[in-house]
């Protein structure tokens, strides 16, 4: 049994989650699903990034503890994975004193090899990026791209360096050889193309006047905490270190500099091993722009949850929303495809069969189809989830779906059954076997629709029951 090693990336936990963070979670928990299906031994982790200088002053702004405020919002991304079915075997917190243990053995290798220097330091800093940037690396405005119309801070203060520039070369060769492949192309081009404009030392760490007293603290220097991204990068180490090299990171494209450069530069400092590979995914947009909570332009995904349920929910985000290309989300969107797709495609179909099955009294003699093993002969399928193009997956799905339809339009049983023509034994037969494959494919992806579907076609009799998705 091979094992796999999967993360999410670690959201900042200064407000509640919204329909992007759903997004990723579902891509990871898909990708764990299938491996799962497969016969790996699998692990999925996510966590809460805690440590950072957004957290302390969303706590200032709602007048409570920087503790309350952390505990309160991990509680809600915790609470929205339980309600989309996503399933983190750890949920690696950063506040958590594991954490900030191995955190300060990570920064104690790097010291060891002499990366880490401290120096005065002047420069503007994105908050919401936890990122000092160069002018050159603004918008006309003088504000970080991933932020637009947030002003950035000037800072002017004492604090430790790691040597990233040291590591030029080696980062280079790293990502042009894929020892630690990037999918999509484009990113990894991107990654290339930022290490070749010449690496430079970066800030890891800041004043615990700044940090108000929050955070991992640096090894014998009181005075300071550890820069966010030194820390919350470790979580995929601090949360299963016997798991560690990750075979997958999943993360968005706005964090691709920090999980492409920094965080190799750091394990490689360190002496530690690299993860293998990271999958970079776009955006969900609303009216074209990045959903975001500076923007204010958020939508919640627990009310679409309560509302429409969480396999619909899974379904437009996986199926809607290519992971290479910005998708935009409206409502109006949503409930066409709900209804299209799920209500009269699949829905509809399940509730055909089952009420021919009633009607026939089928009796299910036992099928091979839902053996889980086959998954891996279904090329088309298994190479879209294997190249992370879950909306090629999906579509491959819902082929089987339209060509059973069509099969039992051709057949018309409901016309044998009249006759009773011995031809509808044979052509329920095939119906459900097909239904069993279709409940199999779409386990990674509906896994509560699939267990319905299973536990309906279990046999051996067959009877119908309410829809699995009402028509809006």
């Amino acid at each position: 049994m091979n094992k796999f090693y999967i993360t999410n990336a670690i959201p900042y936990v200064n407000a509640k989650p919204h329909i992007g963070h759903a997004m990723e979670f579902v891509q990871s928990d898909a990708i764990a699903r299938f491996h799962k299906q497969i016969g790996d031994d699998v692990l999925l982790l996510c966590g809460a990034d805690e440590n950072a200088i957004k957290n302390v002053q969303a706590a200032e702004q709602e007048k409570i503890t920087i503790r309350q405020l952390v505990d309160k919002n991990s509680k809600l991304f915790e609470d929205l994975a339980r309600k989309l079915n996503v399933k983190f075997d750890v949920f690696q917190r950063g506040s958590d004193a594991k954490h900030h243990s191995s955190s300060q053995k990570l920064w104690g290798l790097c010291n060891k090899n002499g990366d880490i220097y401290k120096k005065q330091y002047a420069g503007l800093y994105c908050v919401g990026c936890e990122l000092f940037y160069e002018r050159a690396e603004l918008n006309e405005n003088g504000e970080c791209f991933e932020h637009p119309g947030k002003k950035l801070e000037k800072i002017s203060e004492e604090n430790y360096f790691f040597k990233l520039s040291k590591y030029q070369k080696e980062i280079e060769e790293i990502l042009k050889s894929n020892k630690i492949k990037i999918v999509p192309e484009n990113r990894k081009n991107e990654a290339l193309s930022f290490v070749k404009e010449g690496l430079k030392d970066i800030s890891i760490s800041r004043s615990n006047i700044r940090a108000k007293n929050w955070g991992v603290s640096v090894p014998n220097d009181p005075d300071q905490k550890m820069y966010v991204w030194f820390d919350a990068l470790n979580i995929y180490r601090s949360g299963a270190l016997d798991w560690w090299p990750a075979d997958l990171h999943v993360i968005g494209k706005g964090i691709l500099r920090f999980h492409a450069i920094y965080w190799p530069a750091f394990l490689l400092s360190a002496g530690l091993s690299l993860p293998k590979s990271i999958f970079v995914h776009e955006y969900i947009t609303v009216n074209g722009q990045k959903i975001s909570k500076t923007l204010g332009n958020v939508i919640d995904p627990i009310e679409l949850i309560n509302k429409y349920g969480s396999d619909p929910l899974r379904y437009y985000l996986l199926r809607s929303i290519s992971p290479f290309a910005d998708g935009d989300f409206s409502k109006e969107k949503f409930e066409e495809i709900y209804n299209a797709d799920l209500a009269n495609g699949l829905g509809n179909l399940i509730s055909r069969v089952t009420k021919l099955c009633e009607n026939s009294n089928y009796v299910q003699m036992g099928s091979q189809s839902r053996v889980s093993g086959h998954l891996i002969s279904i090329e088309d399928y298994s190479d879209a989830i294997s190249q992370f193009r879950f909306n090629d997956a999906l579509s491959f799905i819902w082929k089987k779906i339209a060509a059973l339809d069509k099969f039992i339009n051709d057949e018309k049983p409901w016309d044998l059954l009249k006759a009773a023509d011995k031809r509808l034994r044979s052509v329920l037969a095939h119906s459900v076997d097909q239904i069993q494959e279709i409940a199999a494919l779409l386990e990674p992806f509906l896994p509560e629709t699939a267990q319905k579907i299973e536990d309906q076609f279990k046999g051996p009799k067959i009877v119908s029951q309410k829809p699995l998705f009402p028509r809006l």
